[in-house]
């Protein structure tokens, strides 16, 4: 998906989530939206009124989009190999009002996998640009149902941490270059 704007009207109701403050609320139909970021499987539009909300990529066809599929590089269930596919995974989660994703925005602090029987427990440690960002809940669950719905994976915690506080020398140099911070 790439991160140019397009004006659209939507096809039906769809449930939105208002950024920065993370509230949940509903975009009726044939309301105009201008989609600022198409990146992973997310969508973030400014509506009418100038508001900036996200829509769930399974709700692309209210804007006449196709929904993200999640392809995973490696198929093996090992431990080794769904740590591989996480931090990939994690690579499909953007930030909504930055095009970069949490990785490279160095949010990530860890990713653990420790296998049992039923599979392998991954727990994440991640962090936020700012503490109390509404959309820290948000951004936590996309990470856990993106890790959730990989092969070989039993359970996932995903753990928001404000220590050590993130600062922009945790990003990747990608993500300073793309911002034009270099």
């Amino acid at each position: 998906m790439s991160a140019t704007r397009e004006t659209v009207v939507l096809t039906r109701d769809v449930n939105v989530v208002t950024i920065p403050d993370g509230n949940h609320g509903t975009l009726p139909k044939d309301s105009e939206v201008t989609i600022h970021q198409a990146l992973g499987s997310n969508f973030t539009v400014v509506t009418e009124q100038g508001h900036m909300v996200r829509i769930a990529g399974l709700d692309a066809d209210a804007l006449g989009k196709q929904p993200h599929q999640l392809h995973t590089l490696v198929s093996e269930t090992d431990a080794q190999a769904v740590e591989k596919n996480c931090w990939e995974v994690m690579k499909t989660v953007y930030d909504p009002e930055i095009p970069v994703n949490i990785v490279d925005l160095g949010l990530v602090y860890a990713c653990e996998v420790n296998p049992d029987a039923q599979g392998n427990n991954v727990h994440i440690k991640m962090t936020l640009t700012a503490p109390g960002c509404g959309m820290g809940p948000v951004l936590q669950s996309d990470v856990e149902k993106s890790i959730r719905a990989l092969p070989g994976v039993n359970s996932v915690n995903v753990e928001v941490v404000l220590d050590p506080p993130w600062s922009r020398e945790m990003m990747s140099e990608v993500a300073q270059v793309q911002l034009g911070l270099f």
